[in-house]
């Protein structure tokens, strides 16, 4: 099956990588953002409502201050994501200024999209924007971010802004056309894939590990991306953003790959749920407890069998199944010492262990998402796209 026109879609998330927009030498590509821009201002014109994540902060202070590409501290590369934002900003306004567009900032921390209240007030915001015709221009706060606490690369933080706002297309443009069975950088027959019904574990497979020196993803974190999108009914583009005018040269026909969403999405306060890119505990089940939470039921303390992470109650927490593999995300009733102290134990023995009369359910059927719905999208996770953040 072709992949839809963009027009036919009514929110678009447009992620862009570091190397489209900034040349290590000039600074920002004024060509190519404009020709982007007016590709922005043509969908909105047809009633499509846009949202940009931008790469290329760093990018750009390193061009500003003259940094070079060498390995940069933690605080310098605080220091030029500082000022390759401002530039980044005015680059963005007065391209989309131009034609006759408003655009506004939005610098996320990880936290902004994994605690609930700030990931509702994140999506309030963005939806005033979008009311007030801005076009939303989105990255990560990298002057704050620390290894600990952030994203890891755009193509993760775009998948969880277009869930989070209920996109119905996630674009990711870079420097590579689409997904191929093999990195076609190290292997010349690999095969180009149009289109992507299901991201399965062959497809995972197909990634590559190498990335470039302004890159910190890669294919396996556009999987990532692709994965946290279609679970919530998001469909996904990657194709090549070096040519100019990128999202009017898919309307065009030019190669891209298509993911289909999911037939049976999660929708609403599960989407929040699935699309949580680190869990804060793991736990382990059996496989009674497999059957019943493939049945719709609740998960009882008396199916864990290992508890791990350091964790609060409501906390997410992903549900293994023994062989390492995830079967299930979910909300956790029980702060992490408690877990462990009644992992295992039938619901009528909780109490004498505890205490106090507890929840009978580990992680209730209510706050659980199961299967394909839980992504998992670890952070510092690489692969071999350059054209990641």
């Amino acid at each position: 099956m072709h992949q839809p026109a963009l027009s036919s879609f009514r929110r678009i998330t447009v992620k862009i990588g570091s190397a489209l927009l900034v040349d290590p030498q000039a600074g920002v590509r004024r060509d190519w953002i404009a020709s982007l821009a007016d590709d922005i201002s043509t969908l909105s014109a047809r009633g499509v409502e846009i949202l940009v994540v931008s790469s290329g902060a760093i990018a750009l202070g390193r061009t500003i201050l003259g940094l070079g590409n060498r390995v940069l501290k933690l605080e310098e590369s605080q220091a030029a994501a500082a000022v390759g934002q401002i530039a980044l900003a005015g680059a963005w306004s007065e391209a989309l200024g131009k034609n006759g567009m408003k655009s506004g900032q939005i610098l996320l921390t990880l936290a902004d999209t994994e605690e609930r209240r700030r990931y509702l007030n994140a999506r309030a915001t963005i939806s005033t924007l979008l009311k007030m015709k801005a076009v939303p221009v989105i990255n990560e706060n990298d002057t704050v971010a620390t290894t600990e606490i952030r994203y890891g690369d755009n193509d993760r933080l775009a998948a969880r802004v277009a869930t989070m706002m209920g996109g119905d297309l996630l674009v990711l443009l870079s420097d590579i056309d689409g997904l191929y069975t093999a990195p076609p950088a190290h292997v010349p027959n690999a095969r180009f894939i149009p289109v992507v019904e299901r991201i399965t574990p062959e497809i995972e497979a197909m990634a590559g590990a190498a990335a470039s020196v302004l890159s910190r993803g890669g294919m396996r974190t556009k999987l990532d991306a692709g994965k946290i999108a279609t679970a919530a009914g998001t469909a996904m583009i990657i194709t090549s953003g070096t040519r100019l005018s990128p999202l009017l040269a898919i309307e065009r026909g030019e190669r891209a790959t298509y993911f289909h969403p999911s037939a049976s999405p999660v929708k609403g306060y599960k989407t929040w749920i699935a699309g949580q890119l680190e869990p804060a505990g793991r736990l382990v089940v059996d496989a009674g407890a497999i059957s019943a939470l493939q049945a719709g039921k609740s998960l009882l303390p008396a199916g864990v069998k290992q508890v791990s992470g350091s964790f609060s109650r409501g906390d997410t927490v992903a549900i293994m199944a023994p062989d390492g593999s995830e079967m299930a995300r979910g909300l956790v009733a029980y702060d992490a010492a408690d877990a462990v102290r009644i992992a295992g134990l039938k619901t009528t023995e909780i109490a004498d262990v505890l205490g106090y009369q507890a929840r009978s359910a580990m992680v209730h059927r209510d706050d659980l998402v199961m299967g394909h719905a839980a992504v998992r999208a670890e952070i510092g996770a690489e692969g071999y796209h350059a054209g990641a953040k």
